[in-house]
């Protein structure tokens, strides 16, 4: 038949590899947390005493008075929640939230074990994303662990003192895995190729990682193959990361003062993409024991806005997890899943069985939703 010959002897088209997102680093799991990083006294277990709104963490002021990092759900603020609770008005109600780490203050030469440094740094690597803590307000009544308060100088002090610990780390993985050269090679050609596309990408991660650079803004250069290394690896460098700036409040109400424009110019320089957040630790202490009248009373008097609602959702988003939501007259329910999760995976989320026996999903969009009213009219309208 005519153009049978084309459809015989043409090769079928190679699959296109899949360009790596900044998404695909990471655990692949739901249950991600974000840690509180910081030098001493920058503000971190006040501002994870307000996410919590709890005193758990105890906010003393000398250094490493945080050890054994404290652990919260921060209960993230969502319009779309409230607008299906105010619709079903359910007998159970189970609100999206984020998991925060309180983690040890670090100081300079934490890579060597300096003060708290490996107690710090194992606590790090547990969490999927971390939420850099820096002070930009003098105070004498609050002593600084380098004396004196620069934002820019912190900063670049835990940035390097990560960056020396996944150079170490992954040195010996390097070392660990060059002993086992011999035992891959006479397994099979498949274990032999594995081994050194192993060894190209640990190379190619560590010439990065020396070079200075973070191992999170290598996304142009990385492979798939990079990725599954990276994501085996943990490197603490590869982590997302949000900028918390902790200011006074005329500073935070007028949102600028002499340390802003240098941290700016450091995050586009070190870390492009990541959100800078201005706040006030002391204003937000002084919402905790409020409650939601309360709060929006101060916040009037003082004319501001809390930041946390902005700090929880923009800390969700970073480690890639989404939320979809169930409801009805018995329970509305947030289910946060990871970003990148297929309909049968999120539907595991919520029974395991749903997973193993997927045959199709039901969904709505919320904005539709919301615009007709109800499901009923959302299914009369096709």
């Amino acid at each position: 038949k005519p153009g049978l010959w084309e459809r015989v002897a043409m090769p079928p088209k190679k699959k296109e590899e899949e360009k790596p997102g900044a998404w695909m680093l990471g655990r692949f799991s739901k249950n991600l947390k974000v840690g509180l990083v910081g030098l001493p006294n920058v503000g971190k277990s006040t501002l994870y005493n307000s996410l919590s709104k709890s005193h758990h963490a105890e906010a003393a002021n000398f250094p490493f008075c945080t050890i054994d990092p404290n652990e919260t759900r921060a209960f993230m603020p969502d319009e779309r929640f409230d607008w299906l609770v105010q619709q079903h008005k359910p007998k159970s109600e189970v609100q999206p939230y984020l998991t925060v780490v309180d983690i040890a203050g670090l100081i300079k030469g934490a890579s060597k074990g300096e003060g708290l440094g490996n107690a710090f740094l194992s606590h790090i690597k547990a969490v999927d994303g971390i939420i850099h803590v820096m002070r930009a307000f003098e105070d004498d009544d609050v002593i600084h662990a380098e004396d004196t308060v620069d934002p820019v100088r912190d900063i670049n002090t835990i940035s390097s003192e990560l960056r020396i610990k996944d150079i170490n780390d992954l040195k010996g993985v390097i070392e660990g895995h060059m002993k086992r050269k011999s035992a891959e090679a006479t397994k099979t050609p498949q274990s032999k190729k594995r081994w050194e596309e192993n060894l190209a990408s640990y190379e190619k991660i560590l010439a990065y990682l020396e070079d200075g650079k973070d191992a999170r803004n290598g996304m142009d250069i990385w492979s798939n193959q990079d990725i599954d290394v990276l994501n085996e690896l943990m490197l603490l460098t590869a982590k997302p990361v949000l900028f918390a700036v902790n200011m006074n409040l005329h500073d935070y109400k007028r949102k600028k003062n002499k340390f802003l424009k240098p941290i700016f110019e450091w995050v586009q320089a070190n870390a492009p993409g990541a959100t800078i957040i201005p706040y006030c630790g002391s204003f937000e202490d002084d919402l905790i024991e409020l409650d939601a009248a309360g709060t929006a009373e101060k916040c009037k008097e003082c004319e501001v806005v809390s930041a946390l609602p902005k700090i929880i959702k923009t800390a969700f988003n970073m480690v890639n997890l989404s939320l979809f939501y169930t409801a009805g007259p018995d329970e509305v329910r947030a289910w946060i899943i990871r970003k990148g999760y297929k309909a049968p995976q999120a539907a595991g989320v919520i029974h395991t069985d749903f997973e193993r026996g997927f045959i199709c999903a039901e969904v709505m969009a919320f904005d539709e939703l919301k615009e007709k009213g109800s499901e009923t009219a959302m299914k009369a309208a096709g």
